[in-house]
């Protein structure tokens, strides 16, 4: 199958979105080849983007943190609160780019990245790099060793609630595997694995277990997770000196980031696959693009998240780059062809594709 148009069997003169289900056996060949020739120029990560978006959104964060604690009004408490959780949410997001982009491609800014943002909010490096690649293996994507995948459309509709609040729970469980696990696992090493195995991974897939670092990569994991370690040991102790309050209000904020990145997974994908291997392009069809017109995509999808089906085609293609490579494709391809058939309006759109699929009786 190609990048023509389908036709609608009720209406041969309306084409109809392009569907997973149109591609489980073939690829379109002519959508992957536009996606290579298309955007041959694009492609070099530029530190003229990452390093003042990934600096000014920390530095918001912050500050808003700070001022949230601070103020003794609660309106602009909880007014500032927000800003920090969405300034945290674009400087965490970063961490997705530092899975994709060559290690030699930013000198720095993993380094500066890990103390400014991912050790301080306990989220460090390693919790992505070397789980997220599998998600975007061919032979591994959707199914039971995906890492990133649930079949969340095939499942109950409590589960997408269910989803998205436990979300609220990750900075304290962060803070207790930093701060207790950690240590206690260094001391007593069938902790240290099973924290390794179960909880060292950004991972949705309750199934998934890491397998151990090796090499160059174990030597990160150890001083990241040392660092983590004593931030979150300061943070625990800052409570003796100046009290619970900042702790848990800068938890709260995060809690919201985390909830806010929650709800961006659960339209990252349509989670209609069952677990068996796909084409690439049906794993294009299952993602998500939220191209605009539309800004608020660029809040809730940062950092070149609001082009998730795009970025399944062209992974190491920097989220500054995907804007314009999303264009000359929507060019090349035209309206209704397969490339199309990822683009979707909005989020409430999607969330309510993914619950009315819940809805539907399935055979066991």
């Amino acid at each position: 199958m190609n990048a023509s148009r389908t036709l609608d069997p009720a209406n041969p003169a309306v084409a109809t979105r392009p569907t997973r289900l149109d591609f489980l056996s073939s690829d379109d060949k002519e959508m992957l080849r536009a996606a290579r020739d298309a955007v041959k120029d694009l492609g070099a990560a530029r530190a003229a983007f990452y390093w003042p978006d990934m600096l000014v959104s920390a530095a918001l964060g912050y500050g808003a943190t700070a001022f949230a604690i601070l103020t003794a009004s609660l309106p602009l408490a909880v007014l500032s609160g927000l800003v920090a959780a969405l300034a945290f949410y674009r400087a965490l997001m970063f961490i997705h780019e530092l899975t994709h982009i060559h290690r030699d491609a930013l000198p720095g800014f993993r380094l500066g990245w890990n103390l400014l943002v991912g050790i301080p909010l306990l989220t460090p490096s390693f919790m992505y790099e070397g789980v997220h690649t599998l998600h975007h293996k061919r032979t591994q994507y959707g199914t039971v060793e995906d890492p990133e995948y649930l079949p969340l459309a095939l499942m109950k509709p409590w589960s997408l609630p269910a989803f998205v609040l436990i979300a609220l729970l990750a900075p304290i469980a962060f803070l207790v595997r930093f701060g207790v696990l950690v240590p206690l696992g260094a001391i007593i090493p069938p902790i240290r694995r099973l924290v390794w195995a179960r909880a060292s991974a950004l991972s949705i897939n309750p199934d998934f277990r890491r397998k151990p670092p090796e090499s160059a990569f174990r030597q990160r994991v150890l001083w990241q997770e040392t660092g983590g370690m004593l931030w979150a040991w300061t943070l625990l102790a800052s409570t003796q000196v100046l009290g619970w309050r900042p702790l848990l209000i800068a938890l709260a904020i995060l809690s919201l980031t985390a909830l806010l990145n929650q709800l961006r997974t659960l339209v990252a994908h349509l989670w209609e696959n069952d677990g068996e291997p796909m084409t690439v392009t049906a794993q294009f069809l299952d993602s998500v693009n939220v191209p605009p017109p539309g800004l608020a995509a660029e809040i809730w999808a940062p950092v070149g998240l609001r082009y998730h089906a795009l970025h399944h085609l062209m992974p190491s293609m920097p989220y500054h780059d995907l804007p314009e490579a999303h264009r000359r494709l929507k060019q090349e391809l035209g309206e209704a062809s397969t490339y199309d058939g990822a683009n979707h309006s909005g989020m409430l759109s999607l969330v309510g594709k993914i619950a009315r699929s819940t809805m539907v009786p399935r055979s066991r």
